[in-house]
């Protein structure tokens, strides 16, 4: 018989209703409480879903008084250090967190070193990592259907930490999670924007090689896209436009003419229950699950590094070393860019 875990949620916001699927799909799961400091939110949620759980506005009684096994996170970034401490701390067996990892690189480390030190299984939410298409091209790519890969383009809408996150993270898996060697980049500070309580820019780019050698071009929002979000993976034998949710743009085999890409049917939804699945199946297993943060920090450093590499003007390598803090911000709030 199947073990049974008890599922709290921290935060009941628009975002948290998209992890539902996942939850209604895993019968492993029992919903025994909703935490939110807007009870009107977490008692909605209640209601709608018919989850028959406690509900609370502050998470640190919660997490006393319902000892959950598996929390699902989904706050603001700058939350995510303290309420994932809170979670590990309590005994709580695995955290399934929103990203970004968190607003500063130092905040990424202390996450990465707790997740470590109690063995909270921890991930956050690539969730387009079990997108079909994704998964295909992961396939393909493994199979060498492109030959050996030599370039990624890169897109994503504006902004690096939020959004950029989720293309570093699909650009990662496509290329069997090589770490970055270095990278060089750019912001446009000329506005800016306040994204989940986190200042960030309105458009960035830049140049990333990874250590197996493959290169990398990325733009951030602005002008001129030619993919919205996503990843063009450039081999020896041919190419494929990815864009974020696994369908594909064009692609083309150079010994093969009459090869185009398949037409993938998908759902967001199937993506949420991978994410719940995988990160239950892996709690049993032991085993690393497809969204952790091991994962999430490399492309966590990829981000910092180019907001580093803006306050050097320079190049810089990684491992990302003598950086703490969110660069950008620091420049920001310093008036680099007035």
């Amino acid at each position: 018989m199947s073990k049974t875990y008890r599922l709290a949620m921290i935060g009941c916001g628009k975002r948290a209703r998209s992890h539902v699927p996942g939850i209604k799909a895993d019968s492993r799961l029992e919903v025994v409480a909703l935490a939110d400091v807007n009870l009107s939110a977490a008692e909605a949620m209640n209601n709608d879903f018919g989850f028959g759980a406690a509900i609370y506005s502050d998470h640190r009684e919660m997490l006393k008084k319902e000892k959950p096994d598996v929390v699902i996170s989904c706050l603001w970034t700058p939350l995510h250090l303290p309420v994932f401490r809170d979670c590990a701390t309590s005994g709580v067996k695995a955290v399934l967190s929103e990203k970004p990892m968190a607003p500063t690189w130092g905040e990424c480390l202390e996450i990465a070193r707790i997740a470590e030190d109690t063995g909270c299984l921890l991930t956050f939410c690539h969730q387009r990592r079990f997108a079909k298409g994704n998964r295909l091209v992961r396939q393909m790519i493994a199979e060498g259907r492109f030959g050996k890969i030599l370039r990624m383009d890169l897109y994503s809408p504006k902004n690096l930490l939020d959004c950029g996150t989720h293309t570093f993270d699909q650009a990662l898996s496509f290329n069997g999670e090589s770490p970055a060697k270095w990278v060089l980049g750019a912001v446009d500070a000329s506005e800016t924007l306040n994204w989940f309580d986190v200042k960030c820019e309105v458009m960035a780019g830049g140049i990333l090689v990874f250590e197996n050698g493959v290169r990398a071009n990325i733009q951030v929002g602005g002008p001129d896209m030619d993919i919205w979000g996503g990843v063009r993976v450039i081999g020896s034998e041919g190419f494929i436009e990815v864009f974020w949710d696994g369908n594909f743009g064009k692609g083309v085999i150079y010994n093969d003419p009459s090869w185009t890409p398949p037409v993938v049917e998908d759902k967001p939804e199937n993506h949420m229950i991978g994410v719940v699945k995988n990160a239950l199946d892996s709690l049993e297993s032991g085993t690393e699950p497809e969204l952790s943060y091991k994962k999430a920090l490399r492309a966590s450093e990829i981000i910092f590094a180019f907001y580093e590499s803006v306050r050097r003007n320079a190049r810089v390598e990684l491992p990302l070393v003598g950086v703490t803090d969110n660069p950008f911000i620091t420049m920001l709030e310093s008036g680099r860019f007035a």
